[in-house]
């Protein structure tokens, strides 16, 4: 092999090795990702409660610190203004266990009363989603699942 030729391979596999490392390096910066998400909302009946299930796994390199959960009717206030972070820092959080890998599937589950849908409008509703991953980084969807209470 002449020199030339080793050189030129030599330089391929220096760029490609560093290119390799790059890839690695910023696959490790993502922000978490929300996939599958559902919700299941029940309405009450007589003396039955109903209820209100948000289902979504959560991916995050770093690991995921939590998952905050808030349930919102279109025709409301955060129908005009979107959900913000901020507002999202207080809201309840939903209970996540291990999936495999870096994937949590995390569930939030409230119990919806007679009085509760009293209170509630009709109409269409959506389920904000907050992932926070253990190193900081954050993603908000906020519609990520929605559902017609009737």
């Amino acid at each position: 092999m002449s020199r030339r030729i080793a050189l030129s391979v030599a330089a391929g596999v220096v760029v490609l090795g560093g290119a390799g490392a790059y890839a690695l390096a910023y696959a490790g910066e993502q922000p978490p990702a929300l996939s599958d998400s559902s919700v299941r909302y029940t309405a009450p009946q007589g003396d039955r409660d109903g209820s209100l299930t948000f289902v979504t796994d959560v991916t995050a390199s770093s690991g995921v610190k939590s998952l905050k959960v808030l349930a919102w009717p279109e025709k409301s206030a955060l129908g005009k203004d979107a959900v913000t972070e901020k507002e999202m820092a207080d809201v309840e959080s939903a209970v996540c266990e291990p999936a495999g890998g870096d994937t949590v599937r995390c569930t939030y589950k409230v119990t919806v009363t007679a009085a509760d849908a009293a209170d509630s409008p009709r109409g269409a509703w959506h389920v904000a989603a907050l992932a926070t991953a253990r190193d900081g980084s954050t993603a908000l969807d906020r519609e990520a699942a929605s559902f017609t209470r009737r």
